[in-house]
C-alpha cells in the first residue's frame, strides 16, 4: 500500500474497498482507470487488489458483501428547461440566481460616482434632505413604483390611431394570459414605439394608459446601468413581478414601460458595451420567451406562475438594438409620425382656450415646418417673458436689470426661499404672437446649427499640430 501511494498510482477506498487514483497521478491514468469503472469491469490488475482489503476490514472480514456499500447506480440525464436550471455550487445558496449572483461574486472596486461624495461637490447638491446621491434618474428616490396620473388635468387630444395601437397591444397580452387564444399562437410581449425627437411619444402613451385605467410601472434609460453587474436586469425582473401582482391581487391593468431604451442599451460608434447592457438584454429576452415564469435570486418554485404583463417601450432608433430582441416574435414595432391631421388636434387642444383656431394651428404647422411637437410647445412658455422683466424690474431690483448690482441679491434670496414671489396672469396669445417667437427660436437654431465655436477655439491647436481632445472630437 506505501508504495503505491508513494508513488502516486492508486489508493484504496475503505468504503468500497476499490482502487482510486490519487490527484497526483495524470488526468490520463485517472481517465483509463474511470472509463472500465463506468462500463462495469475491473482491470484484471486491479482486480488481485481488491481480493486484498485493506487491515482494517480485514478486521472485520465477517462482514457480508450484502452488508457493504451499494456501488452508485448511473441514471440518464434528465434535461429540464434553463427557466427551471438552478446554479451548481455558486453563490449563496444553490437555488441562486446566476445573473444576480455574477455581480454580487465581484470583489474589486468599480465603484463609478466617487467623485459625487458630499467632499467632492458642493453642500448645497448633498446633505440630509437629498443625501449624497440625489439623481433621481437611477430610480433611488422613488417611493411608489405605480403611476396614477392623477397629475394630468385637462382634456388632452390622444390621436387616435396611437390609441388603438397601445390598447389593442394591452388586450391582446391580457386575453393571451386568459386562454382566449389557441395555444399555438404568439403574441409578442413587447410594443416597441419609436419615431422622431419631440414627437409625444411617452406623452401620448401615458395619456392612453389614463384613459383605459392602467397604473404601469416606469424606467428610464437611466436605470439600465449600474456599478454592479446584473443589477439592471434584476431591478427588470422585479419591477415586472410586482406589475404582475398589482394586477392578479387588485384586478388593475398594469404593465411595464421603458423610456428611451435606445439610448440605454443601444449599440452606437464610439461608445462601450457593458456587461449591463448585455444582461439587460438578455432579461428582456428570456421574458418575452416565458412571461409567466420569472426568477429575482429567489429558490426556484416550479409551480408559482404568474400573471402575464406586457412591456412597452419608447425610443427613437431601434436598429441600434439587438437584432435578436427586435424581432417579430418578441417585439410589435409602431413607428409614431403624426400626420398633419394629429398635429392640428393636438395643438388646437394646447391652445383653444387662447381662442385660437384649428385653421391658426394649420397655418403655424405651415410656417414652421419639420419643427417637432416640443417646439410649439416651447412657445406659450417663452411669451411669459415680459411680464417676468416687467417684474423684475419694478417690483425687485427697481431699475434697470442691466445697471442693478447690488439689487440683484434680493432676487436670488427670493427665488431661493419662495419668497415674494408674484402670481402671472395668462398672457393673452394670438396667432402674430406665437409666429414672431416661433421666428425666435427658429433663428437661434440656425445659430447652433451654423456656427461651429469648437471648431473656431482649436484652430490655434491645428495650426501648431496638436492633438486635439475635447469639443472637436
Amino acid at each position: 500500500m506505501q508504495s503505491l501511494a508513494a508513488l502516486g498510482c492508486a489508493s484504496l477506498d475503505a468504503s468500497s474497498a476499490r482502487p482510486r487514483l490519487l490527484a497526483t497521478a495524470p488526468l490520463g491514468a485517472r481517465l483509463g482507470a474511470a472509463l472500465p469503472r463506468l462500463r462495469g469491469g475491473w482491470p484484471a490488475a486491479r482486480r488481485g487488489a481488491e481480493q486484498q482489503p485493506p487491515r482494517a476490514q480485514q478486521a472485520d472480514s465477517s462482514q457480508s458483501a450484502s452488508q457493504r456499500p451499494a456501488r452508485p447506480s448511473f441514471s440518464p440525464r434528465r434535461f429540464t428547461s434553463s427557466w427551471d436550471a438552478k446554479e451548481a455550487g455558486g453563490g449563496r445558496n444553490s437555488d441562486s440566481d446566476y445573473l444576480s449572483e455574477l455581480g454580487a461574486a465581484q470583489q474589486y472596486n468599480i465603484n463609478v460616482d466617487h467623485g459625487q461624495t458630499s467632499g467632492m461637490i458642493d453642500s448645497l447638491f448633498t446633505g440630509n434632505v437629498l443625501g449624497h446621491k440625489s439623481d433621481i434618474a437611477d430610480g433611488s428616490l422613488r417611493q411608489y413604483d405605480f403611476r396614477t396620473y392623477n397629475n394630468l388635468y385637462g382634456d388632452y387630444y390622444i390621436a387616435p390611431r396611437f390609441m388603438e395601437k397601445v390598447a389593442l397591444h394591452v388586450a391582446k397580452n391580457f386575453l393571451v394570459d386568459a386562454g382566449c387564444f389557441d395555444s399555438a399562437t404568439r403574441v409578442p410581449l413587447i410594443l416597441g414605439i419609436w419615431g422622431g425627437k419631440g414627437q409625444g411619444k411617452t406623452f401620448q402613451t401615458e395619456l392612453t394608459f389614463k384613459k383605459m385605467g392602467l397604473q404601469p410601472i416606469i424606467m428610464s434609460a437611466g436605470e439600465l446601468e449600474n456599478e454592479w453587474a446584473g443589477t439592471p436586469g434584476k431591478l427588470i425582473r422585479e419591477r415586472y413581478r410586482r406589475a404582475s401582482e398589482l394586477s392578479r391581487v387588485r384586478g388593475t391593468l398594469s404593465c411595464l414601460m421603458i423610456n428611451d431604451l435606445d439610448a440605454g442599451i443601444g449599440h452606437f460608434e464610439n461608445t462601450q458595451i457593458t456587461v449591463n447592457n448585455q444582461m439587460v438584454v438578455g432579461t428582456l429576452m428570456n421574458i418575452c420567451d416565458n412571461p409567466t415564469q420569472i426568477s429575482i435570486g429567489q429558490g426556484w418554485m416550479e409551480n408559482e406562475v404568474l400573471r402575464r404583463i406586457p412591456i412597452v417601450v419608447t425610443g427613437n432608433d431601434f436598429s441600434t438594438l439587438f437584432a435578436p430582441l427586435v424581432r417579430d416574435g418578441r417585439m410589435d414595432k409602431f413607428y409614431w409620425q403624426p400626420t398633419e391631421e394629429d398635429l392640428v388636434g393636438i395643438l388646437h387642444q394646447m391652445y383653444r382656450d387662447d381662442g385660437l383656431s384649428e385653421s391658426d394651428m394649420a397655418t403655424l404647422l405651415r410656417a414652421f415646418p419639420n419643427q417637432t411637437l416640443d417646439f410649439f410647445g416651447a412657445l406659450r412658455s417663452s411669451t411669459y417673458d415680459n411680464q417676468i422683466r416687467d417684474w423684475i424690474k419694478h417690483d425687485v431690483v427697481k431699475g434697470d436689470i442691466c445697471e442693478a448690482n447690488e439689487n440683484m441679491k434680493e432676487l436670488g434670496r427670493r427665488l431661493a426661499k419662495q419668497e415674494g414671489l408674484p402670481t402671472f396672469e395668462p398672457v393673452d396669445l394670438s396667432l402674430n404672437m406665437l409666429m414672431a417667437e416661433g421666428r425666435r427660436l427658429v433663428e437661434e437654431q440656425d445659430l447652433i446649427n451654423s456656427h461651429k465655436l469648437s471648431e473656431v477655439y482649436m484652430k490655434p491647436q491645428r495650426k501648431m499640430g496638436r492633438s486635439l481632445i475635447g469639443l472637436s472630437g
